[in-house]
């Protein structure tokens, strides 16, 4: 077996049963990333110098083939009602079709890290059959220092082979696709699939699982800090679509990371060492910093449709999906933090995508509110962010993070309210999604008018300010914000038909309690008490 760059010799491929491998190219920087992956077609080279790849029929994820390992350590630790399972006998079985689905082919592997935090990080070696795939993990997930190579010993290992069809009826699955976690093993399979937001997913999901157990809170969150000497933080949980790395991009601010984080009682860390920013509709104008990446060398673009002939992207383009992507390290924004870490928020935003139009731009929440809100996940899966799903679909997501955590949500809920009660941390839920009615009537909120209010959140001034009680929801709604259209504050305003925003309302409200049935038993009397009212109350 050929072996190209540094890595530990004492713990290479057979120590994960990968054998009879042509070649191993080790720890390759962007250059040769690059090389490889040209030379293999696997991309294109775009205009400013980012590499360019599409990923096949699978241009988002696929939480529906994702399965865990059901043994005798995860039997009572995982939530089942959320997770796919397999048994070790079909893992087993997998594993072994995997190893022997890699003989003869080269295959390219990084060391990296997993938690920018050394106490609570994992060394996360990664494993891929496509070049264009290691220049991704390694932008995303943290390098280590050219010198520890010799010395790293991987902690996790995951195997991502996308020529790799798996066999439902021989490794227990549903489909050709399979992305399989072995938690005592501490392996990850990721097979039938190119879209390489798998890969960092896998990391977040094992995260997930380990760090409650240190009293770690793990969080599917960007997160900033302010410049001057206090370093307030604050984080932005929200699904893929709802702007969490768009808005946690502010000049103004220091970035610590744009989607996964950990809050311990040192402070908040990042879990990685880049970004993978949506890029369709991507202006210049509006997000700066982000398309200012697309113009580097080193960036990956993912499903981004480019000129044959001048090789400029076209982001407006959504003909190969609504998911367009690019990664890129940390480093690539001027202001992001250069240790990923930071002291306890001050404040947390929870950004939902609200399809139906029908809630407040911002709203400011108690701690019940808090937990309920977190609990209940609402946003809109926006199209192209899972496979099949071409139109915003209204969701519950819990922890605006389902498909990344397999332990129940009240683990993650009960973190995060004793964090913030303990740290006098405010609370806010902002919409991003649509003003004057839903998908289709409606337009999408304005991000001039999401950034005025998050500024004022965070400086402090809009806590300050005068709230009226939301009539549906009971939340407090600011009646007056400086820079921003009083209507845009209380949607009902910006409806033409009143009757069809009471209608609409509703049955909103009516979607809010009957999913969060199923926490009910799980949480506390306050929490159950501030769920939104079927019947609009006195403002």
């Amino acid at each position: 077996m050929k072996t190209i760059g540094e890595f530990n010799a004492a713990h290479g491929p057979e120590a994960i049963g990968l054998t009879d491998l042509a070649a191993v190219h080790w720890n390759l920087e962007a250059p040769r990333l690059y090389e490889e992956a040209l030379r293999r077609s696997e991309g294109q080279l775009a205009r400013g110098g980012a590499l360019v790849a599409t990923t096949g029929s699978h241009t988002g994820r696929s939480p529906k083939d994702k399965y865990v390992v059901r043994d005798a350590s995860t039997e009572n630790e995982i939530w089942w009602d959320n997770n796919g399972s397999i048994t070790p006998e079909q893992f087993a079985t997998l594993l072994d079709d995997f190893r022997a689905h890699a003989r003869g082919k080269e295959l390219f592997a990084q060391d990296l890290y997993g938690g920018a935090d050394p106490a609570h990080r994992v060394r996360a070696r990664v494993y891929t059959e496509l070049a264009w795939h290691s220049l991704f993990i390694r932008n995303l997930l943290i390098r280590p220092e050219r010198d520890e190579l010799s010395q790293y010993v991987p902690e996790l290992t995951i195997i991502d082979l996308p020529s790799f069809q798996a066999d439902p009826a021989r490794h227990g699955c549903r489909s050709k696709t399979v992305i399989a976690i072995d938690f005592s093993q501490k392996i990850v399979l990721i097979g039938g699939s190119a879209y390489a937001g798998e890969m960092k997913k896998s990391v977040f999901t094992y995260l997930n699982y380990v760090l409650p157990g240190a009293g770690v809170m793990p969080m599917h969150c960007s997160a900033n800090a302010s410049l001057d000497q206090t370093g307030d933080s604050a984080l932005f949980f929200g699904l893929s679509g709802t702007g969490k790395t768009t808005l946690s991009n502010d000049s103004s601010r220091q970035l610590i990371g744009d989607d996964e984080h950990g809050w311990s009682r040192d402070g908040i860390f990042n879990f990685e060492g880049g970004c993978y920013a949506k890029t369709i509709r991507l202006s210049r104008n509006a997000e700066p910093e982000i398309y200012a990446t697309t113009e580097r060398f080193g960036t990956v673009m993912e499903n981004v449709v480019i000129d044959l002939l001048t090789r400029v992207p076209d982001f407006d383009d959504a003909s190969l999906t609504e998911n367009t992507r690019c990664a890129y390290p940390l480093d690539f924004i001027a202001n992001a933090s250069a240790t990923g870490r930071a002291g306890h928020p001050k404040n947390i935003v929870m950004l939902t995508c609200d399809a139906f139009g029908v809630m407040p731009p911002i709203a400011k929440l108690t701690g019940a509110e808090a937990m309920y809100h977190f609990l209940s996940g609402y946003t809109a899966k926006v199209a192209g962010t899972e496979r099949g799903l071409t139109a915003p679909e209204a969701t519950f997501s819990t922890c605006f993070g389902a498909p990344f955590m397999p332990r129940h949500p009240s683990v993650y809920g009960n973190l995060l309210r004793q964090l913030m009660a303990e740290h006098g941390v405010d609370c806010w839920l902002v919409n991003t999604g649509w003003t004057g009615g839903g998908v289709g009537t409606g337009r999408r909120m304005p991000i001039r008018v999401t950034r005025r209010l998050l500024s004022a959140a965070l400086d402090g001034s809009l806590a300050q300010t005068e709230f009226r009680r939301d009539p549906y929801f009971g939340f407090s709604v600011p009646v007056e914000v400086p820079g921003v259209e009083t209507q845009v504050l209380s949607p009902v305003e910006t409806w033409t038909n009143k009757a069809a925003f009471a209608e609409t309302a509703t049955r909103l409200v009516t979607m809010f309690r009957e999913n969060f049935t199923r926490f009910e038993s799980h949480v506390d009397a306050d929490v159950r008490a501030a769920e939104p009212v079927a019947a609009p109350i006195a403002a």
